[in-house]
């Protein structure tokens, strides 16, 4: 059925149910598509007044990105929770004056013999990240060696090995991700007694390197090391022995996308827009229209029986939409748009920054002012970072807003809070000024009247 604004919505009703209940039944009505879990840098605010006036409008907002649109720097950021299992190879360089060699005070230099300058290194790893910025890894390497180079008679074979465990600090802002590491273990070795026979010391380590998220399960790993050990001789000294090592490693723990719709779905009822007879009420497939309709005899979307001017259509101008009566919106509620425009968010955090008050304390005399209003407060990022975690943080940070205007007398039943993570951008994010302009909190003005509940979409 084509659209048309001249048509009566009564009228578009009434056609609608004959199709509807000809395909399908009655009771069998579409569930809203699915929004996606409930973000980047510091935050700023505005603020929008919905020219549909209808909260289910502003539900139902096409999303403009997601996760598989992402530039791949920002679309494998590490995520909270994460475990990374893995191998590693690589070399050790020993220290000429490594000291590790069973003591034995009959032979030459108590059993001292230098160790190859380079072997290989391979082994294992294991490390879970509670937090995308830090978290905790153990290691296990055996490097296969030579001893006695530099004296006359042959070199022999002797395995050095260690088991280790480290602190991990990392940017986890994108797809590649520096690290620093500081660590304990023990550095052992196990030969015959012409080698260097069997030792066990414990020794520090720390180093740094490169994470490389190919995707959602596979990472590559660049480290550099430096193992801190005892120098030989009694009260020498420590020494460190270099070690250069690449890895591969399995992750997991991402928290998977929730699936999004592809298409403009205004009233989200699961019927596109071009094929919505009622594109901004919510119905029943195939048509998009109520089953059952109510009059409207002014043509408003507001039911007569909810119609204070049933007589005169609803101007749509985001203030007291629910009326059903023609008004101005007041002055003071088109300038909130440049009150919010300060309010600003610590780094990566849900922190209200303290320059941002005076511009939320206009904000809250401003509702206080008018006690009838319904706000929605919406959090936005940029794309960089996980998408999940983004999506969390804005939510939290519409979250944030939310607890510091109710703490300051505007009542919280008049304020609903939505995460939109980095999917409503409104400027690009491949400039620092673009993404600046996509980190901010936006207000829309829903109508008047209380919402039920505690405010919180679903």
């Amino acid at each position: 059925m084509p659209r048309s604004a001249s048509v009566p919505l009564s009228l578009s009703c009434i056609l609608a149910t004959a199709v509807g209940l000809g395909f399908a039944p009655s009771s069998a009505h579409a569930a809203p598509p699915d929004e996606g879990p409930d973000a980047s840098a510091e935050g700023s605010a505005s603020v929008a007044v919905d020219g549909g006036g209808a909260s289910a409008k502003s539900e139902g907002k096409a999303r403009t990105r997601g996760n598989e649109n992402d530039r791949w720097i920002d679309r494998w950021a590490p995520e909270p929770n994460m475990f990374e299992v893995g191998l590693f190879g690589g070399v050790i360089f020993p220290h000429p004056d490594l000291e590790l060699f069973q003591d034995n005070p009959d032979a030459p230099d108590r059993g001292y013999r230098r160790w190859s300058p380079i072997g290989p290194d391979f082994g294992l790893r294991f490390a879970y990240m509670p937090l995308r910025h830090f978290g905790a890894e153990a290691e296990g390497a055996a490097m296969p060696m030579r001893v006695g180079f530099g004296e006359d008679g042959p070199t022999n074979s002797a395995t050095m090995y260690t088991a280790r465990a480290h602190l991990l600090g990392q940017v986890g802002n994108w797809s590649i991700t520096p690290f620093g590491l500081f660590g304990v273990g023990v550095l052992g070795v196990d030969s015959n007694g012409d080698a260097v026979g069997s030792e066990v010391d414990i020794g520090l380590h720390f180093g740094g390197g490169l994470k490389f998220f190919i995707n959602r399960y596979v990472m590559l790993r660049v480290d550099g090391r430096g193992i801190i050990s005892n120098k030989r001789g009694v009260g020498d000294g420590v020494i460190v022995s270099p070690e250069i090592l690449v890895g591969l490693s399995i992750t997991l723990g991402r928290e998977r996308d929730r699936p999004r719709p592809t298409f403009n779905d205004a009233d989200g009822d699961g019927v596109r827009d071009r094929d919505d007879a009622c594109p901004e009420v919510p119905g029943d497939p195939p048509s998009g229209c109520p089953t059952v309709c109510i009059p409207d005899d002014d043509n408003d979307k507001v039911p007569n029986p909810q119609d204070q001017c049933p007589n005169e259509p609803e101007d749509r101008n985001g203030f007291l939409d629910d009326d059903g009566c023609p008004d101005e919106v007041p002055e003071e509620l088109t300038s909130l748009s440049g009150i919010m425009q300060g309010v600003n968010f610590e780094t990566d955090k849900d922190t209200i920054t303290k320059d941002s008050i005076p511009q939320l304390e206009q904000a809250a005399e401003v509702l206080n002012r008018f006690p009838d209003l319904r706000v929605e407060i919406s959090g936005h990022t940029d794309s960089r970072g996980g998408y999940q975690h983004n999506m969390d943080l804005s939510r939290r940070r519409a979250e944030a807003v939310k607890k510091w205007l109710v703490d300051n007398g505007v009542d919280g039943s008049r304020l609903e809070t939505r995460g939109a993570g980095p999917d409503e951008p409104i400027d690009t994010n491949d400039t620092s000024a673009g993404r600046f302009n996509n980190r901010r909190i936006e207000f829309t003005i829903l109508g008047g009247g209380p919402v039920s509940g505690d405010g919180a979409k679903n």
